[in-house]
């Protein structure tokens, strides 16, 4: 005997039928409470990073948005409103305007030697070289140091008289490019770019040799195959599919250069005469050194907002390809 909404089984004991409850009922009910599991172990993982973010990220931010409107030491709560003369105040300051050219300075820089001379290695380092696992060590090591090792690491370096850069040139015979390295207005910037490079260029050659990684060798055979010169083959198989890579480095690298502080502070505390400073070593003078914190937030909030116009014009005009890409492979379109 049966029926549509439940199951009747004899039983051998006692002879009359039993009534079973639907298996679907059992089925759906198990899956019901496997989604609830499911969703509160998610929250539990998600909840403190949360509460961190809000505590330590967003909290800050919208204080310091809220700050930046006021005449402020940073003592009590802010209390004297001055409206938007704060950020009046920033964009007629010769200081904060030389921190802007001089940010524009180390991203052009960055652009033009930084990264290409750090895709050459990466290059280099992708040939099948005898030592090259060893190579790419010793290039990545700055990088692994922290900013303040190499700050003080450079300035005795590049101490006048004293330095080893300065003994180096006098044993070649060229005492007369030596000097004041970081006290010298003419030479201080090219000086950081120099410490910069060698910090940083092992972080995007190791991100170029992980996409030259990625790249097919069957595509490189065959240009070679219909007889592309090594140079050919670079511009035209390479580099493309390199794309990508290049693409997320150069992003790195000029926000990197926007948000700069711990290798001058530590080197220079922007001297001399601020020809060395950027947007966050002004920052914190204001903010730490003379107490004038709602100058100061008005500093990060112009600072944020850079930041956040470049991301989002990048993503939208550089990016975009690359985006839309991984959201169809999550969608699993395949396309």
């Amino acid at each position: 005997m049966t029926s549509t909404s439940s199951t009747f089984l004899p039983d051998k004991r006692s002879g009359p039928s039993v009534e079973l409850p639907p298996p679907d009922a059992d089925f759906a009910r198990g899956r019901a409470r496997r989604r609830l599991l499911n969703w509160l172990t998610a929250v539990g993982f998600q909840v403190p990073a949360l509460v961190l973010f809000i505590g330590l990220v967003l909290l800050p931010m919208l204080f310091a948005l809220y700050a930046a409107f006021f005449r402020w030491g940073g003592f009590g709560m802010p209390s004297d409103y001055a409206g938007t003369d704060n950020f009046t105040r920033l964009f007629q300051d010769p200081v904060f305007l030389g921190d802007l050219w001089r940010c524009l300075v180390l991203v052009g820089l960055s652009l033009a030697l930084q990264l290409p001379f750090a895709l050459a290695l990466a290059v280099a380092l992708n040939q099948r070289l005898r030592g090259r696992a060893v190579y790419r060590m010793l290039f990545f090591a700055p990088y692994v140091l922290s900013e303040a090792i190499t700050g003080v690491l450079f300035s005795m370096v590049f101490a006048p008289g004293d330095g080893l850069a300065d003994h180096v040139l006098g044993a070649v015979g060229l005492d007369g490019l030596g000097g004041e390295w970081f006290a010298d207005p003419s030479y201080v910037m090219a000086t950081l770019f120099l410490v910069m490079t060698w910090k940083y260029f092992g972080f995007h050659m190791m991100l170029y040799l992980a996409g030259l990684q990625s790249i097919p060798a069957e595509l490189t055979e065959a240009a070679l195959i219909d007889g592309a010169g090594p140079w050919q083959r670079f511009r035209n198989v390479t580099l493309p599919l390199l794309a990508p890579t290049l693409r997320i480095s150069v992003f790195l690298s000029v926000i990197g250069a926007i948000q700069l502080f711990d290798l001058v502070w530590v080197i220079t505390q922007g001297g001399p005469d601020h020809h060395s400073e950027t947007m966050a070593v002004t920052m914190f003078q204001y903010g730490f050194k003379r107490y004038q914190v709602g100058y100061a937030s008005a500093i990060s909030v112009v600072m944020f907002g850079i930041c956040l116009v470049f991301a989002l014009a990048y993503q939208r005009f550089v990016l975009r390809r690359d985006l839309e890409g991984a959201t169809t492979n999550m969608r699993g379109d395949g396309k």
